[in-house]
C-alpha cells in the first residue's frame, strides 16, 4: 500500500516549524527520519493530512557536552550520536544501546528525537533515557518546558507531548567517574524490536560498594520502567554474585508484561531477571576497571 494523500511543509527554521505544528496540531505529523512514521503511513495505520519535515532546521541537529550533561538535538541521526566522541566517552551506555537499533541503514536515517517521541516501550533509546535520567526539551509557539524521562511516557506510543509541542532536544546526565554500564536485549531476530531490553548503570564508591544503581527495562509493560526494588537492594552493598542475583530476582515482581504474538508474559518476566543479572555482572566489571583508571 501507499500513504493517503497529504500536504507537505519544509520549514526553514524553528519558529516556522513551531507555527506549523500549532496550525496543524489536529491533523499533522512531524517527520524527520521517518523510520517509524513512514511504515505506518504505508499501511495507512497513520493518515496525517499534513507532514512537517524538520530535517532542514540546523538548530535541531548536533551534540553539545557541557556542565555534566550531553545534549543531543532531535534530528541528530542515531548513527552520528552513537559514534560521536563525546557520546562514546561520556555516555558509553547510550553508544552501546544505539548499536542494537535495527540495522545500519535504520541508524543512518533514524533520529534520536524521533525514537524518543515515538515512545515504543521496546525501543532502545527510551529505555536508556530513563536509565540516565534524561530530560526532554520541548517547545511550542508560546513557551518551552523540560520534561524528566520518568514523566515523558504515558502509555504505548503515547507521551505527555501536547499536539502543538515539538521535542527539540534530549539532555543526558553524564555518570560519575568510576561507573560501569551495560545495555542488553533479546530479540527474535537481529534488527527486531526487543522482547526485553535492559539498561544498567552502576557506580562503585571508594570502598568498592555500590554508591548508586540505575536499572531500566523495556518490553515489559506499556512504558519503560525502572527496577526500583533492585536498585534499592544494591545501594550500599558490595556487588557480590549473591547480591547481584538477589537484585535480579526482585525484577519479576516489578514488571508488567503482557502476552502477545511474540512472547508470553511469563517468558518476558523470566528474560527480565536473566538480562538484569547479566547486565549487572558486566556493569560491575566495567565499574571496577573504570575505578582503577581514576585512582
Amino acid at each position: 500500500m501507499k500513504p493517503a494523500a497529504f500536504g507537505y511543509f519544509a520549514p526553514r527554521d524553528l519558529p516556522e516549524a513551531l507555527s506549523l505544528v500549532s496550525t496543524y496540531s489536529s491533523d499533522g505529523k512531524v517527520i524527520a527520519g521517518g523510520q517509524s512514521l513512514v511504515p505506518l503511513m504505508n499501511f495507512r495505520l497513520a493518515r496525517p493530512s499534513h507532514l512537517i519535515d524538520i530535517n532542514g532546521i540546523g538548530s535541531l541537529s548536533g551534540i553539545d557536552a557541557a556542565d555534566g550533561r550531553v545534549t543531543i538535538g532531535a534530528t541528530t541521526r542515531q548513527r552520528d550520536a552513537g559514534t560521536h566522541p563525546d557520546v562514546k566517552v561520556q555516555l558509553p551506555l547510550l553508544a552501546e544501546a544505539i548499536s542494537y537499533i535495527g540495522h545500519l541503514a535504520i541508524q543512518n536515517r533514524g533520529t534520536v528525537g524521533g525514537s524518543i517521541a515515538h515512545a515504543d516501550p521496546a525501543a532502545e533509546l527510551p529505555v536508556v533515557a530513563l536509565a540516565l535520567d534524561a530530560q526532554m526539551h520541548v517547545q511550542r509557539t508560546d513557551g518551552q518546558r523540560t520534561i524528566p524521562a520518568a514523566e515523558f511516557s504515558l502509555g504505548y506510543l503515547t507521551t505527555v507531548l501536547e499536539a502543538d509541542e515539538l521535542l527539540t532536544a534530549t539532555s543526558f546526565g553524564v555518570p560519575p567517574a568510576g561507573s560501569g554500564w551495560c545495555f542488553s536485549e533479546v530479540a527474535r531476530r537481529h534488527g527486531d524490536f526487543a522482547l526485553v531490553a535492559v539498561a544498567v548503570l552502576l557506580t562503585l564508591d571508594a570502598a568498592g560498594k555500590v554508591g548508586s544503581a540505575s536499572i531500566a527495562l523495556g518490553g515489559v509493560g506499556p512504558v519503560p520502567m525502572r527496577a526500583g526494588a533492585a536498585e534499592r537492594l544494591l545501594v550500599g552493598e558490595a556487588p557480590t554474585d549473591p547480591v547481584l542475583r538477589a537484585a535480579a530476582d526482585t525484577v519479576g515482581a516489578d514488571v508488567e508484561p503482557e502476552d502477545d504474538i511474540h512472547a508470553s508474559a511469563d517468558y518476558r518476566r523470566h528474560l527480565a531477571g536473566v538480562l538484569v543479572r547479566r547486565a549487572l555482572t558486566t556493569a560491575r566489571a566495567r565499574a571496577a576497571v573504570a575505578g582503577n583508571e581514576h585512582v
